[in-house]
């Protein structure tokens, strides 16, 4: 019998957002937090041109995307590095410091990634309990101990969608030691209309411990190609380059992503879309009596305790499968006004059983 790490005997496997079917046929999936439209054309005539290309290895530098971030942003192209989306770019931030003794700070609950790739990096986790649904910054910064190599903080939060503000994070940058590197993870950064909320490439650029983590597969639409980067100081960035696998981002995700950056403004029309019907959802999620947090995701936030797992089995049975974390609550995504207003039919008709909200 072959001999494996012990860790893989105590270590869950991921588990993705599922879909589900009605008995009669309505399948609606509003559990991966996926964009609700198809790719853009420009991205896909981009993709169906560079198809004719699979039989050549991708650039392992991935130069043009690189390049095409840096001035967008404008960064310098040694600030950036890339990753099969933001998780696997997690991967390889905690596969830098992953060593005997070194820790890592999240809140608790957020991206459910943390925990799963820090027991594999070898890195021990500090869990902060979350307070009001939205990041405690100042019991995170107590909970860094000479331990401590890496700080997540996910804004907006997933699955919450609760943000952290300018003031405090930056009172929260200003107590970590320069020695920690700050993640500020925002997969859902394009979806913020909070001008409270601070943009992470405008703070990292005079803080060498702060990097910024974003991905295309939100939303850009691109969640089937794997496609993320990280923006941080040259060392940090280095580092995390070193740890990729080779060819780890692939031909058409680099076309992908290059078209989709060309794309900008018809991609933020269909963002804003999102948001709006985002605003329709809570509101009618308050209307039916649901405490619902404000999010300035592309999802909502129910804290249902121990109807979570009922709560999902009932919108499954409406054929609308959202996603349950037991036993704190459901994450919904905003999807096409017709998979939300099945939604809401079944969170009004839970609601009205006389059941928790």
């Amino acid at each position: 019998m072959p001999r494996f790490r012990a860790i893989l005997d105590t270590v869950p496997a991921y588990k993705a957002g599922k879909s589900v079917v009605s008995p009669d046929g309505r399948s609606y999936k509003l559990s991966s937090n996926e964009t609700p439209y198809d790719p853009l054309p420009s991205v896909v005539e981009a993709v169906a041109s560079a198809a004719r290309e699979m039989n050549r290895y991708p650039d392992p530098a991935a130069a043009g995307l690189t390049a095409a971030l840096a001035e967008r942003y404008d960064v310098p192209a040694e600030h950036v590095a890339l990753g099969a989306g933001s998780v696997t770019l997690a991967q390889q931030i905690l596969q830098t410091v992953g060593e005997p003794g070194a820790e890592v700070v999240y809140a608790w609950r957020s991206f459910e990634a943390y925990p799963l790739l820090s027991d594999l990096a070898g890195v021990t986790s500090l869990r902060v309990p979350l307070t009001d649904a939205t990041h405690d910054l100042e019991a995170m910064a107590a909970a860094i101990t000479p331990g401590t190599r890496v700080v997540f903080v996910c804004n907006p939060n997933n699955p919450t969608g609760t943000v952290v503000r300018r003031e405090e994070l930056v009172r929260f940058l200003d107590a970590v030691p320069g020695d920690v590197l700050v993640i500020l993870d925002e997969a859902y950064h394009e979806y913020v209309r909070d001008a409270d909320v601070p943009d992470g490439l405008t703070l990292y650029r005079d803080r060498p411990n702060v990097a910024v983590l974003r991905t295309f597969s939100k939303a850009y639409g691109l969640a089937g190609l794997r496609v993320g980067y990280l923006i941080g100081h040259e060392p940090v960035a280095a580092a995390v380059r070193k740890v990729m696998v080779p060819f780890a981002i692939n031909h058409l995700a680099q076309v992908a992503a290059v078209a989709s950056l060309a794309a900008q403004d018809e991609l933020l029309e269909r963002v804003e879309l999102v948001v709006k019907e985002r605003a329709r959802v809570r509101e009618g999620l308050l209307a039916q009596g649901w405490e619902v947090p404000h999010t300035e995701a592309n999802f909502v936030w129910l804290g249902l305790g121990d109807d979570t797992v009922p709560f999902a089995d009932h919108c499954a049975a409406y054929g609308v499968a959202v996603r349950p974390y037991p036993p704190d609550g459901v994450r919904i995504s905003i999807g096409t006004p017709e998979a939300d207003d099945t939604f809401l039919t079944a969170a009004a008709e839970f609601r009205s059983s006389g059941r928790r909200g």
